[in-house]
């Protein structure tokens, strides 16, 4: 008897190569790189680039809110896409509007899929320092929680 069709829909296909992509290349972008690359491991090649750059390093709260879950952004230099030495990625995921624009256009030379991912510009936030720690936070988070479920990232099992 033939299985009876499921209701779920299946999950993506999990890429070999994943470019990260952002406005500056300071915050959102190497933020998803770093924590892709922790939770992917060496399965998944994964990259970042900005439209444009204006400073090359790290922004230095992502730097801070990223070292409070171990993982290290301090090393991160800026890069755009012009500076890729191959920009054959299967999966482009684009973090801003201009970002999105950009990687649309990768899509006319290379065989690639592009997903958008609106997030939130903790730059943006004004206020005590505490303040802006929570919005990178924020975002730090919710691209955890957004790569997880993309990726079929499994919590480790509980002992």
């Amino acid at each position: 008897m033939p299985a009876a069709p499921s209701d779920s829909p299946k999950p993506p296909r999990v890429p070999t190569s994943v470019l990260f992509a952002c406005t500056l290349n300071r915050v959102r972008s190497p933020m998803a790189e770093a924590i892709a690359k922790h939770l992917l491991g060496r399965r998944v090649f994964v990259d970042s680039v900005g439209v444009r750059c204006e400073d090359d390093e790290a922004d230095p709260f992502a730097v801070a809110v990223m070292d409070e879950i171990g993982l290290d952004l301090a090393g991160h230099h800026a890069k755009t896409f012009d500076d890729l030495e191959d920009a054959s990625f299967d999966l482009v995921i684009s973090l801003t509007p201009e970002a999105q624009h950009r990687a649309v256009e990768l899509t006319r030379t290379n065989a690639c899929d592009v997903e958008y991912w609106p997030t939130q510009d903790p730059t943006a936030v004004e206020g005590s320092r505490e303040t802006v720690l929570a919005a990178y936070r924020e975002v730090r988070d919710s691209l955890m929680e957004r790569i997880k479920a993309r990726f079929a990232v499994a919590p480790p099992p509980q002992i």
